[in-house]
């Protein structure tokens, strides 16, 4: 599948680039952003799908976090993918910032209008992996995933939907029910996020599960920090160094 270089920027030692394709899951124009850390000129190396929010595209990450510099250290790649399908002309899919553009929530949708665009599971887990595999420096078999928000929730929905395909998770929600491979999992939630005072991310439910069901799981509740990218930017070099862990092993 053909590439479409959009930008590139030298960025710790190693460069930041964003591509455009067609894809075959979304029916319309992707873009993605990847970090290519020093190493991957002359070795492979494991790469971290980084999830981002609702509303998000796929500069938000790359230009506000600050994952370069922990990503070049530990040489691995970051991808960061469009948070939805865009330019569908889908009746609706701009009405809202939390439902259509901007936030496809990381599922395949089940209903018309949307199914036939809206497949962002299969794209993140099937289509752009392969992509990123066919056309970089990379080690298949060491991948993780990880995110924020919404993108949070949609890096464990595709990890236990996936048992054993990803090496290391991170997020704020947990679904209830997994078997599979052990799990090592690595949250922080600022004690200061208004969604997390008006009760939408409920962290004490995803502790109880994890207690249940003996799954390792590291909960800070950070004092002052609030739900935006000026969080995400204070803790995200623990993030990358909790996946170096696994996938540099």
């Amino acid at each position: 599948m053909a590439l479409t270089q959009v930008s590139s920027n030298k960025c710790a030692g190693g460069f930041q680039k964003v591509f455009e394709h067609d894809s075959t899951e979304l029916k319309c124009k992707m873009k993605f952003a990847i970090y290519l850390p020093p190493k991957a000129e002359t070795d492979k190396c494991p790469v971290l799908y980084w999830l981002s929010g609702l509303t998000c595209t796929e500069q938000n990450f790359i230009t506000k976090a600050g994952s370069q510099l922990a990503a070049a250290e530990h040489g691995i790649i970051v991808v960061a993918p469009d948070t939805s399908p865009r330019g569908c002309n889908i009746e609706g899919e701009d009405e809202s910032w939390d439902f259509g553009t901007g936030a496809g929530f990381y599922v395949n949708a089940t209903q018309d209008p949307w199914k036939t665009n809206y497949r962002m599971y299969s794209y993140v887990t099937e289509e752009l992996p392969k992509l990123i595999n066919a056309n970089f420096s990379t080690d298949p078999d060491r991948m993780s995933i990880s995110g924020h928000s919404m993108g949070g929730h949609g890096a464990l929905i595709c990890a236990l939907k996936n048992p054993g395909k990803y090496k290391a998770y991170d997020a704020t929600v947990l679904a209830a029910s997994y078997s599979g491979p052990q799990l090592d999992i690595l949250i922080d939630q600022g004690r200061d996020d208004q969604f997390l005072s008006a009760s939408q991310l409920l962290p004490d439910n995803l502790i109880a599960v994890c207690s249940e069901k003996k799954i390792p799981v590291v909960f800070r509740l950070q004092p002052g920090y609030d739900h935006s990218y000026f969080f995400i930017y204070s803790f995200i070099n623990d993030h990358i160094k909790h996946h170096a862990k696994y996938l540099n092993a």
